[in-house]
């Protein structure tokens, strides 16, 4: 699957593809969020994507310029403007954690705090019929680490891709590398 291939929802003012690496810089005020506690809606962040069917695992290590609030980059799976997943990094109370945000009508937020290493985070998501999994490779000892597992509506195709903000400010920037989207991991929960 070429880079080129994918499609932008969005797409930052500045982007370019370069091998199998995306470089972005985020527009101004950009997110995807939908209501809860902040009581906004907001569907303008950026996300380079294609549909898939059925069951899959995504991948991709994200490297941004971490430096204000809510800057993040990572995974998006995207049935509507209602029901969407985005996982991956961001920047929150100075310190970098995995987040993820599942969208079923109102978005929910739930974080762990990782050291995020110059060389960048890998990100995984998979999909399992109705459930979503997420995980991060853990660089301290090479495992890859649970975050969540999700409800999501079963359809059929579901557009997956990469995904980058700055609610609070532009010009964040980001890189994708390793980006991969191939058949299901093990549904083993546990090594």
């Amino acid at each position: 699957m070429a880079l080129q291939d994918l499609t932008w929802l969005n797409p930052p003012p500045h982007h370019a593809i370069d091998g199998d690496t995306v470089h972005a810089r985020t527009g101004k005020e950009t997110d995807f969020w939908r209501e809860t506690f902040y009581g906004f809606w907001r569907d303008n962040g950026h996300f380079l994507h294609r549909p898939v069917e059925g069951d899959f695992t995504a991948e991709v290590t994200v490297k941004g310029d971490y430096k204000v609030l809510y800057d993040q980059a990572g995974l998006m799976l995207r049935l509507s403007e209602t029901h969407w997943i985005k996982a991956g990094i961001e920047y929150t109370d100075g310190l970098a954690y995995v987040s993820v945000v599942v969208t079923n009508d109102a978005s929910d937020w739930s974080l762990v705090a990782i050291h995020a290493g110059p060389d960048g985070v890998r990100i995984r998501l998979t999909r399992h019929a109705e459930a979503i999994r997420v995980q991060y490779l853990d660089a301290s000892d090479g495992h890859w680490k649970p975050v969540r597992l999700a409800y999501f509506p079963v359809s059929k195709t579901v557009d997956v891709g990469m995904m980058c903000c700055s609610p609070q400010r532009e010009g964040f920037e980001v890189t994708f590398s390793g980006y991969s989207v191939g058949p299901p991991i093990s549904r083993e929960l546990h090594d």
